[in-house]
């Protein structure tokens, strides 16, 4: 599969291309698709991966490529680690001979798919919703895809389960430059500009905008007469709330995180008897989970992490905007025939809960030189013992590379992958 940056689909028929001249079948889309319904084709299809090219929110100088076991879900480190060695071993690219894609057609080695997996991956994305027969007479979404592949099948997918849907046309063509927006990233406020702008002339109660590869989702709610952005914790609590306020809950049913994500969803779940799971960051670590649960007694519920990413049901291992589209559609639906809206619902819950606080500071540091200068960093802090932050005294510090968490008077053991993470905890119950 492949998005409608700057050379996707040329890259995306280049590696069908390699596969068929190795005598492996290639199943190509013939469209600009969506992340997770690549997910989803890998499994549908029985293939024995899926590749997309495509750099999600990025600049629109990069470009990337996401590879896919047999059960849609994203390489974990030790499988990457498997194909960089191999890739370390190859000859250089031009040195790669592959046949026509003409030949590999006719030999049946490259196959376009027509929308059969369109209709399939569609029917299962419909087969989310809790209340499919809500009145949705007087509810209003307007939507974009930032110039991404959720444009055509986000639209569908909300025409058909009887939505009344605004689409800002400006964002609907796939560009490549992404033209109306400084960064297509619906974690960023901007991004919602042209979609607020229509909301406003609408009359919408709703701003949805997902990112150009169509994993992720960002929210915008009309409160008091103004768009409010919600945060992807915000945005997943109320999907955990509405559902396992609205659905028949499973005997034992699992919510994923990770270990960046609040604790708000992880408290609404377990009130309601389910069990959370966090997760290293990365929708992949969700899914090598979600297969784990195969087989046993134990039912997936629901994943999420902060950065946008939700999956409501997993027939797709990996985040997906399209289930969050239709959830939160309908979730926004559901509290305004009863009189609220979103901002209400989630003051509800911390009136419940507690009341959670959060923020999110990116630092870019670019090329070889900040990935040197971000090593040294972690390293300082990985040495350095801190007592006290802004006055508050640090009760533990979890360090992932060494899989150890620090407590005053003992170490425990982190079971999960080294990575480069420093996770602090204070007196006062915040982290960072």
């Amino acid at each position: 599969a492949y998005d409608p940056r700057h050379k996707s689909k040329e890259f995306a028929l280049e590696s069908a291309k390699v596969m068929g001249t190795l005598g492996i079948k290639a199943y190509l889309f013939d469209k600009i698709t969506p992340t997770p319904e690549l997910s989803f084709a890998v499994r549908y299809l029985k293939t024995t991966g899926g590749i997309v090219v495509t750099a999600s929110h990025n600049p629109p100088i990069y470009n990337g490529y996401k590879i896919y076991d047999s059960d849609g879900c994203q390489l974990i480190p030790e499988l990457a680690d498997q194909v960089i060695d191999e890739i370390s071993k190859a000859p250089d690219a031009f040195e790669i001979v592959v046949e026509a894609e003409d030949e590999l057609i006719k030999k049946g080695m490259i196959e376009y798919l027509d929308d059969k997996v369109d209709l399939a991956y569609l029917e299962a994305v419909k087969s989310i919703s809790v209340y499919p027969d809500l009145n949705k007479d007087d509810f209003k979404v307007v939507f974009t895809p930032l110039h991404g592949t959720a444009a055509y099948l986000g639209k569908r997918l909300m025409e058909e389960t009887g939505y009344n849907i605004f689409c800002v046309e400006e964002q609907m063509i796939p560009d490549p430059n992404f033209t109306t927006v400084k960064a297509p990233n619906p974690e960023v406020i901007s991004a919602f500009d042209y979609g607020i702008k229509l909301a406003e002339k609408e009359g919408a109660d709703l701003v949805i905008a997902t990112d150009p590869d169509a994993d992720r989702l960002g929210l915008a709610v009309l409160h008091e007469g103004k768009y409010q952005l919600l945060t992807g914790n915000q945005t997943g609590a109320l999907m955990i709330y509405y559902l396992v306020n609205n659905k028949e809950l499973p005997k034992k049913g699992v919510v994923f995180n990770t270990i960046v994500t609040s604790l708000l969803g992880e408290d609404i779940a377990k009130s309601k008897g389910l069990e959370v799971i966090s997760t290293l960051t990365g929708f992949k670590f969700i899914g090598e989970q979600a297969k784990l649960l195969e087989g046993t007694d134990k039912e997936f519920f629901f994943g999420y992490e902060e950065s946008f990413g939700y999956v409501v049901k997993d027939f797709v291992r990996d985040k997906d905007s399209l289930q969050a589209l239709l959830l939160c559609s309908e979730m926004a639906c559901f509290y305004k025939n009863n009189g609220q809206n979103l901002i209400e619902v989630l003051e509800e819950v911390f009136s419940k809960y507690g009341y959670y606080v959060e923020d999110l500071v990116n630092l870019t540091l670019e090329g070889k030189d900040g990935a040197l200068k971000i090593d040294a960093i972690l390293n300082h802090f990985r040495k350095i013992e801190l007592k006290y932050i802004q006055g508050l005294a640090v009760l533990a510090k979890e360090d992932y590379m060494d899989q150890k968490r620090y407590e005053k008077n003992k170490v425990l053991s982190i079971s999960l992958p080294k990575s480069k993470v420093l996770k602090y905890f204070l007196e006062d119950g915040s982290w960072f």
